[in-house]
């Protein structure tokens, strides 16, 4: 595996793990927007405390699956750090 083949699996691995907090905090968001909106009420920060919920929520759930991947890739990165520093 090529130095070039490490940073895509690196790019791939925080993509894979950043992903699901991500678009859990922008569709909580978007559905507070949207109920901001129906009710016309405009409190910024009302959308702050669902949204941290729901994202500590899903970290709580996710966070093994999501610490697994990072952990498998660094162990690979440590067992082979002497093929890439030739």
């Amino acid at each position: 595996m090529s130095v070039k083949d490490v940073f895509q699996e690196a790019i791939w691995i925080i993509l894979l793990s950043s992903m699901p907090v991500l678009l859990t905090a922008m569709v909580v968001g978007l559905i507070i927007g949207i109920l901001q909106t129906a009710t016309s009420i405009q409190e910024q920060t009302l959308v702050f405390i669902p949204k941290i919920l729901a994202v500590f929520l899903l970290l709580f759930l996710l966070g093994p699956w999501m610490f697994g991947h990072v952990c498998e890739f660094a162990k690979y990165l440590f067992e082979n750090m002497a093929d890439f520093v030739q």
